[in-house]
C-alpha cells in the first residue's frame, strides 16, 4: 500500500508499506521512531499499534526540553 505521508517541517513523501503495515510501521518508515513523532489523520491523533488505513497521514515530531 501507498502511504502520503507530511512530515512537519520536512516535507511530504510516498511510502511503500506492506498491506498488514501499522502506524509505527509510518513512523519508521519516516526515519522516525514511534517515540519521536505521532501520526495524526485528519489532525486525529491515531495509536502506533492500530492498523494504517489512512492514505494520508502528517507526521508531527514531538518536542523535549525545558
Amino acid at each position: 500500500m501507498d502511504v502520503t505521508a507530511e512530515v512537519v517541517g520536512e516535507g511530504t513523501e510516498t511510502l511503500s508499506l506492506a498491506d498488514d503495515a501499522t502506524y509505527a510501521d509510518v513512523c519508521r518508515a519516516t526515519g522516525y521512531s514511534p517515540h519521536e513523532v505521532t501520526v495524526l489523520v485528519d489532525g486525529t491523533p491515531v495509536p502506533e499499534d492500530a492498523p494504517c488505513e489512512a492514505a494520508e497521514v502528517t507526521v508531527l515530531r514531538l518536542i523535549k526540553g525545558g
